[in-house]
Parts: structure tokens; C-alpha cells; sequence
């Protein structure tokens, strides 16, 4: 796949990480997630808020979730089994909210993303929180970096996505509560929709 047009595409500022996090993860689709120059189209999230027992918020700030209680707009990015690190957007009108981003399909330097992840099928790259980070090279560093500046830089959807909406995954706690979304159709996603 060539590497994608940024023409014509305008950066998320931090107004569009102040809203409810159901909401932020829903429009997040569609949007442009680069890294250092890396990355794609943001395929799958999942929201996780304050009051929420899946989330990491739950009980309030500690050492490692102390980001999902910064500002909104700035990334929490936590290592998940200790194993792979995991990108979130932390938003919301109130403190410990945040959107994990599962997936993005790959779009700008494909090859890049290659050397850190392995002669991989795109649809594998990126399909994965884990497997996104590694791809984009996103580690514990990334913590609490303002994602409206540089590595960082999310841009608008071109058009508007057509959503799945489903239950999230991977989790032991409020699995029912369906607040995974992802891009209808997707190759790219961690898992398909039922």
C-alpha cells in the first residue's frame, strides 16, 4: 500500500479530547494516529472512565495510572502483563477517563513499521494494542506526552466512518458494557465484531 495523503487533513485539538469518553472513542475511528512519522487509521478503540470497574481509574490515582488524571488530549500508556505497552487518549469532562486504541491499519511507513515488528502481513502489524506499539515504537516514555504536539499527531477523518459498536475484550470486569468500536468491515481489527 502506498503511504497515504495527509493533504487536506486537520489536527485534533484539545477541545475534541474534552467530551464524554464513549463519545472520543466512537470519533477516534477514522482519525489519522501518526507517530514519529509512522502509523495509520485508527481502526479499533475501547473506553474506559472513572467509574467504570474494568478501568484502570477505578481506585482512584496511583504511580501507574496517574496520566488517566491529567489533562485531556495527552496519552496513558501503560505495559499490559508486563509485556506489551499500550496506548490510551485520556479525555473526558472528568479526571480518569481514557480510549485505548486496539488497532490502526498501517498506512505510512509500512516498511519502518516492518523492521520493528517483522515481515508481517499489513493486517497483522497493527491489530493489537501491543502490536501497535511495538509497530510504531510507542513505549513507557510516551507517558503523559501531550498528543496534540510532536511525536504525536492525530488528524480528522476525511469522511465519516461506519461504525461496529460491540462489547470490549480481554477483560474479566463490565465485558458486557459495549463500548468497543471500530471501523465497519476492517481487515485491520484485534478481533472481528459479532
Amino acid at each position: 500500500m502506498a503511504d497515504h495523503d495527509m493533504t487536506g487533513m486537520s489536527e485534533l485539538d484539545a477541545s475534541f479530547y474534552r467530551r464524554p469518553v464513549a463519545r472520543v472513542a466512537r470519533d477516534l475511528i477514522g482519525v489519522t494516529l501518526l507517530f514519529k512519522g509512522a502509523g495509520g487509521l485508527i481502526v479499533e478503540t475501547e473506553a474506559y472512565d472513572h467509574a467504570d470497574p474494568a478501568s484502570h481509574s477505578v481506585r482512584g490515582p496511583n504511580a501507574r495510572n496517574r496520566s488517566m488524571f491529567g489533562p485531556p488530549g495527552h496519552a496513558y500508556v501503560y505495559r499490559s502483563y508486563g509485556l506489551h505497552w499500550c496506548l490510551n487518549v485520556v479525555c473526558g469532562s472528568t479526571p480518569g477517563a481514557a480510549v485505548l486504541i486496539r488497532a490502526i491499519e498501517p498506512v505510512v511507513s509500512i516498511e519502518e513499521m516492518r523492521c520493528r515488528r517483522g515481515d508481517l502481513p499489513e493486517r497483522l502489524l497493527c491489530s493489537g494494542p501491543g502490536r501497535l506499539c511495538a509497530a510504531l515504537g510507542i513505549d513507557g516514555s510516551c507517558d503523559g506526552h501531550d498528543l496534540t504536539r510532536p511525536p504525536f499527531s492525530l488528524s480528522s477523518a476525511s469522511t465519516a466512518a461506519q461504525i461496529s459498536i460491540g462489547r470490549r475484550i480481554g477483560i474479566s470486569r463490565a465485558s458486557d458494557v459495549p463500548w468497543r468500536f471500530g471501523l465497519a468491515g476492517s481487515a485491520f481489527l484485534s478481533r472481528p465484531f459479532r
